[in-house]
């Protein structure tokens, strides 16, 4: 099965490989980052009590959620140039990244807080507990152990996401794959190569909700 498969070719691209995977991870983690940023702000505009803000935040996420990451990416890539703007290939990227997960972010942060049940912050506030007091002893406890898991889970879809950004010319693993198959022919090993590094990351990814499972969700004690 494997007769025809050339090691040694992905052997010579491999420090292209390495090169893509480097920018992937540093993406995928800074896209992340400020995408948590942009989720929480996104959370509190939703939850807020101000009917200015609770639009706002409501047209940002429901508009990012109903429109595919392409054409989110081709927006900001050829759209904001028209528009005077010219965003770098990269940072064109990571604002596309981030603010895709950061609408989805919002909502599974607003799911976390929303499920910690009305009665427990009633007998925080008949404590003398203030709304930050509240925030601190009674809701965000429990809404992290809720939101880890599913936040972990849209960091690997946002990994994944990041593939998309070979169509705008990012040197990442997907564009990495493209380039050995324009440059040999060999998409066979190009995208095996690409797929098995994905894989590596995923893992990597996997272990640390496992990880986060164990040690940072708040377990109850009996």
């Amino acid at each position: 099965m494997l007769e025809g498969f050339n090691f040694r070719i992905i052997w010579e691209y491999m420090p292209l490989f390495l090169e893509g995977l480097r920018n992937t991870f540093l993406i995928s983690i800074l896209s992340i980052f400020l995408a948590l940023i942009v989720g929480v702000i996104a959370c509190g505009g939703r939850l807020s009590r101000w009917k200015f803000l609770r639009g706002i935040s409501i047209i940002y996420i429901e508009s990012i959620r109903s429109t595919p990451l392409l054409v989110q990416i081709y927006f900001f890539y050829f759209g904001l140039p028209t528009l005077g703007i010219r965003i770098p290939e990269i940072q064109t990227g990571i604002l596309a990244l981030m603010l895709n997960s950061g609408a989805y972010i919002a909502e599974i942060v607003r799911a976390g807080i929303t499920s910690v049940p009305n009665g427990q912050i009633e007998a925080g506030m008949s404590s003398g507990l203030n709304y930050f007091q509240r925030m601190r002893f009674i809701i965000l406890p429990q809404a992290i152990g809720v939101t880890v898991p599913p936040l972990l889970g849209q960091a690997i879809v946002l990994v994944k996401d990041s593939a998309l950004l070979s169509l705008i010319s990012v040197m990442e693993l997907t564009r990495c794959g493209q380039v050995l198959t324009s440059e040999r022919f060999m998409p066979t090993e190009a995208f095996f190569t690409v797929a098995f590094l994905y894989l590596c990351i995923y893992f990597c990814l996997k272990y640390l909700a496992d990880w986060s499972q164990k040690r940072l969700i708040f377990k109850e004690t009996y």
